[in-house]
């Protein structure tokens, strides 16, 4: 994976200098708003509008993914455009189409700028980017930039600021709730969604087991949670389960083997397992994953980790099973 440095594109190794991954920081942190008006960080100036917002992910991608759950569940889809780009990251970063010109089920062109890579969106954006080019991007038509590339603040665009337009399902983020849905969310980033890629990028023995044991304590605290709770905060749904729900549906698949994330599978925690079917069969969720794309982006192109880029057949999964989480009331 590559980054751009003055708007032109450089090449370059995934991993950080040293021996812990250390995820960088996005850059685009503005907000769209029911009016316009500042968002949190006190960044705004975009107002919700129909039609005005497009949306660029990777199906591959955690991060893009939760972005797509909550337009799908907030019905958002006919609001917000979504380009598709290829799962495999080769050289030159996102392509909108496959290495060879074709374009992979469920990948799209893109309409809208006609680009052929990502890295062109963020330099349309700003000729002289610097930093890291990645998903989800979400693009504003009117004033031809981008809002935001941080998915957990677009999540919370989606949640709240289309509901004059007709944006629906419950809230995700209740007021009365937050402060417990921020203190999961903390937690369950540093071990679990970004420990997964803590242990598979680590480059020493001892960068690896600091990660490891932190994400199996995770998941095995959250299992013993589980257990008497239908979601982590009780019988709904909210932005903490969507934010979790991505690397559970990768993590068998991918972070188990590829990641060596391998103590234990998901499969093996049975309320985590039940709980991941359980949010996989929430409507239009299981359009959202596409192991096929999951799979061709971990295992394809991350040659630093499988040199030979094979992609495996297996494991066989079923997110469709039955589940009997609806037993639990609270």
């Amino acid at each position: 994976m590559g980054m751009m440095i003055d708007g032109k594109w450089q090449r370059d190794d995934l991993r950080s200098a040293g021996a812990n991954f250390v995820r960088p920081q996005t850059v685009f942190r503005s907000w769209v708003t029911a009016d316009g008006s500042p968002g949190p960080s006190g960044a705004g100036g975009f107002k919700a509008e129909r039609g005005r917002y497009h949306l660029y992910v990777s199906l591959a991608c955690p991060w893009a993914h939760r972005t797509l759950i909550v337009r799908r569940l907030k019905q958002l889809d006919d609001a917000i455009t979504v380009s598709v780009v290829d799962p495999f990251m080769g050289d030159d970063g996102w392509a909108f189409g496959a290495p060879d010109g074709s374009l992979t089920p469920g990948a799209t062109r893109d309409d809208l700028h006609g680009a052929r890579y990502l890295h062109e969106i963020y330099t349309l954006a700003r000729r002289d980017y610097t930093g890291r080019v990645t998903v989800p991007v979400l693009w504003d038509r009117e004033t031809r930039t981008i809002v935001s590339n941080e998915s957990s603040e677009i999540i919370r665009m989606f949640n709240s600021a289309f509901n004059a337009l007709g944006a629906a399902g419950h809230d995700l983020y209740p007021q009365a709730q937050r402060a417990e849905i921020d203190e999961l969310n903390a937690v369950i980033y540093d071990t679990v969604n970004n420990g997964v890629y803590k242990c598979g990028f680590a480059k020493t023995q001892e960068a690896y087991e600091a990660a490891f044991d932190p994400l199996f304590e995770t998941l095995d605290r959250l299992e013993q949670r589980l257990a008497r709770r239908r979601y982590l905060l009780g019988a709904r749904t909210t932005e903490a389960d969507w934010r979790l729900f991505p690397t559970l549906a990768r993590f068998d698949a991918v972070y188990y083997s590829h990641f060596k994330c391998n103590l234990r599978r998901i499969i093996d925690y049975s309320n985590l397992w039940g709980y991941t079917r359980d949010l996989y069969q929430v409507p239009g969720v299981a359009e959202t994953v596409s192991l096929a794309h999951i799979k061709r982006h971990y295992y394809a192109s991350h040659a630093m980790i499988n040199p030979t880029r094979i992609v495996p057949k297996g494991p066989a999964i079923d997110f469709a099973a039955p589940h009997d989480r609806a037993r639990l009331a609270s």
